[in-house]
């Protein structure tokens, strides 16, 4: 039985991976942050589930701002694949808090990747890393393996510390080290700071007549957005491959604010011309205009292939969302 380390186990991506490879037969051990607060919801259901839960799901606790707690994790667990999807994840809140998203977001990978090195399992674990197109920041669309990394935010800066670290540690140390520059990817799980969950959120109350307003920041931002399931099933892939290498995910069809608004707010047969403003609080120092992926590449060696597509991706959110306030 293959055994899995997770960090960021309790997030979106997180959980949708636990599911998959607890699926495949894995045993899956998963890092979390000691808090006061529980913050496990996307996971409870595991959690619940005696035959799961201390049988094949086990949680450790500790951080990526933490050598000893990873090495200690690393050296008890001797993970077969490792999925690093921990990070400060919100572009806007990187303006706010650049030196804990540097700390986290990319020393805490060369954590890691050390971690893996000093307990002497370099050699026989698979460590992915949760790369993002925010590298390609200013690049025109469409990005793809060749395209120039080019971050606009103290986000994608850090991620791409973290994505040249992998590249050294996998080239010189011969570590099985692969990173997924992920487009954007979504789903009910999505955390509610996200403009797409705030706007089937939103949405949902308005229908409900719960709220009368939505505030968003740029409404023409274009966007790449998949299904966060489609995008774990890529991650397993890579780790499944013989040799470690670096994979776009994305779907290769662009979308704007604008037709995500159109989307969720006409299934609920609603017109967001009505309720949404823009708030000059929610503007970047630096904006992203366009992002839409080249994934020709994931498609040829991986067999990847995203299944579902962005309008059923939008009114799975709003179901959702209408569920919660049922």
């Amino acid at each position: 039985m293959k055994k899995a380390l997770i960090t960021g186990i309790t997030g979106q991506d997180g959980s949708y991976l636990t599911e998959l490879l607890l699926e495949k037969g894995y045993t899956v051990h998963g890092i979390v942050r000691r808090s006061s607060s529980f913050n496990r919801g996307r996971i409870e259901h595991l959690i619940q589930n005696t035959d799961i839960y201390g049988e094949t799901l086990f949680l450790h606790y500790g951080d990526l701002s933490d050598s000893s707690a990873l090495n200690r994790i690393i050296e008890k667990t001797q993970p077969d694949e490792v999925y690093n999807l921990a990070a400060q994840s919100h572009v806007g809140i990187s303006f706010k808090v650049p030196e804990y998203t540097c700390d986290v977001d990319a020393i805490g990978v060369v954590r890691l990747l050390d971690a893996l090195r000093e307990t002497g399992m370099a050699g026989s674990s698979k460590f992915y890393q949760a790369s993002t197109s925010e590298l390609f920041g200013s690049s025109p669309p469409p990005q793809g393996m060749n395209t120039p990394f080019r971050p606009r935010s103290p986000y994608a800066a850090a991620k791409l510390c973290a994505h040249w670290m992998v590249v050294n540690y996998r080239e010189g140390y011969n570590m099985h080290a692969s990173s997924g520059i992920l487009f954007n990817h979504e789903s009910p799980r999505r955390g509610e700071n996200f403009v797409t969950r705030k706007i089937v959120r939103e949405a949902a109350r308005i229908k409900k007549g719960l709220s009368g307003r939505l505030s968003l920041g740029n409404l023409d931002a274009r966007r790449d957005w998949g299904h966060a399931k489609d995008y774990v099933r890529a991650m397993y892939l890579m780790l499944q491959q013989p040799k470690a290498d670096d994979y776009v995910i994305a779907t290769g069809v662009m979308h704007s604010v604008r037709d995500f608004l159109d989307e969720a707010f006409s299934y609920l047969q609603l017109d967001w011309h009505d309720f949404v403003v823009t708030d000059p609080r929610y503007m970047r120092p630096t904006e992203v205009d366009a992002l839409r992926g080249d994934a020709s590449k994931a498609e040829k060696i991986l067999g990847w292939k995203p299944e579902i597509n962005f309008a059923s991706l939008v009114r799975e959110m709003v179901d959702a969302e209408m569920t919660r306030l049922n």
